[in-house]
């Protein structure tokens, strides 16, 4: 996990640094909650971003792409509210999963769109911003349901 991390960050940092009201162009770190996992978070314009996530839980993975529009709070420096929508794919260990079914064996894959709220604050003078978000997820292939309890915490190094 470890170099896939280290191989985010590399990359992250060869992507274009285009961004006109934001403190960064592109952000790398962790992500923490019942899913945890990576998140790397990049503006494509001033005020849109486009964030992936990679998030493992019960023996599987989930890997989540969102796009996202982030605005300032107004009255409060450097710190952003941002709303998204994206989709996943995760891949879980039956064994491991919290809905066991004893008729199924080994792992499964389920499908499904994320919707994503939260807060994010970049820190000045020094490259790291952390965010709370909300990120409820509707599973329409697999086991089909919605999860809510996306919440998580997100720190991140920012380029």
């Amino acid at each position: 996990m470890k170099r896939l991390f280290y191989l985010i960050v590399m990359i992250a940092g060869l992507l274009p640094a285009s961004v006109a009201s934001q403190n960064y162009s592109t952000a790398a770190g962790l992500r923490l909650g019942y899913f945890n996992g990576i998140t790397v978070k990049h503006f494509v314009s001033g005020t849109n971003a486009v964030e992936g996530m990679a998030s493992f839980r019960w023996g599987g993975v989930a890997i989540t792409g969102l796009y996202e529009w982030q605005k300032p709070v107004k009255g409060a420096r450097n710190l952003d509210y941002f709303l998204g929508l994206g989709g996943h794919i995760g891949f879980w260990n039956n064994n491991r999963y919290y809905w066991y079914d004893k008729d199924r064996n080994g792992t499964f894959t389920i499908v499904g769109v994320d919707l994503i709220a939260g807060l994010e604050y970049t820190f000045p003078g020094v490259p790291f911003n952390a965010g709370i978000d909300w990120k409820p997820a509707f599973n329409l292939i697999g086991d089909t349901h919605w999860w809510g309890d996306g919440l998580a915490i997100s720190l991140r190094y920012t380029f």
